[in-house]
């Protein structure tokens, strides 16, 4: 997937090395040039373009007409919501996330429909399962983006399993199966049909675990 990184601090610089050596293609954006190479070091492999992230000039050349996610990770909320809602609102980047340093701004994102990572020491690996879980159908977000309900349709491969087998406590349940166009809740004994509509409430920072429990591939 292509993803475009709005600064390159300390979060910026790690997600941008995360997703590049898993093999997503990476443009980073920062008015440091010098500073980002260092950060980023010598075996990037992506791009880096020397300019403000909010800059719709800049984004073209980044290519946010074709992206998948953006995430806006520099040092300033003011110019992190902006760039946020240009790639949200104007170029319609289908998963736009930012960085928020003043807590108390939660609401004004919340507000706008951002997800949002405010903990630095969780922010990496939180950002980067939040642009990548790209097969699971995200219907809801709690909080700054740390809980949501997703969806899932059964497979042949999850048939027979039982909703025990994919709850994890305190991190993934399985909270409502629709089967035949009637909706029920499910014991944790309940086995799945092919063709089930399961919704789940699943961390953010689970996605990959979830995934890789229902045998979806992720794609790059």
């Amino acid at each position: 997937m292509k993803v475009i990184v709005m600064g390159c601090g300390r979060v910026g610089s790690q997600v941008s090395n995360l997703l590049a050596n898993r093999g997503h293609d990476v443009t980073v954006i920062d008015h440091r040039d010098a500073d980002a190479r260092t950060r980023l070091g010598p075996n990037f492999k992506g791009r880096i373009i020397n300019g403000l992230g909010f800059d719709q000039q800049i984004l073209l050349e980044a290519g946010i007409e074709q992206a998948d996610a953006f995430i806006a990770a520099s040092a300033s909320d003011n110019a992190n919501i902006v760039g946020a809602r240009i790639a949200r609102n104007i170029f319609h980047v289908p998963r736009v996330v930012a960085r928020m340093y003043d807590p108390r701004r939660a609401e004004i994102y919340q507000r706008l429909g951002l997800m949002t990572i405010s903990s630095t020491d969780l922010g990496v690996r939180q950002i980067y399962e939040m642009v990548t879980h790209t097969d699971l159908d995200v219907l809801q977000k709690f909080g700054r983006g740390e809980v949501n309900i997703v969806t899932v349709e059964a497979s042949a491969q999850l048939a027979g399993r039982t909703a025990r087998d994919l709850n994890i406590p305190g991190e993934v349940s399985v909270i409502s199966i629709t089967r035949d166009d009637h909706a029920f809740i499910p014991s944790t004994g309940t086995e799945f049909r092919e063709g089930d509509i399961l919704h789940l409430v699943v961390l953010a920072t689970s996605m990959t675990r979830l995934e890789e429990m229902l045998g979806i591939e992720r794609r790059n």
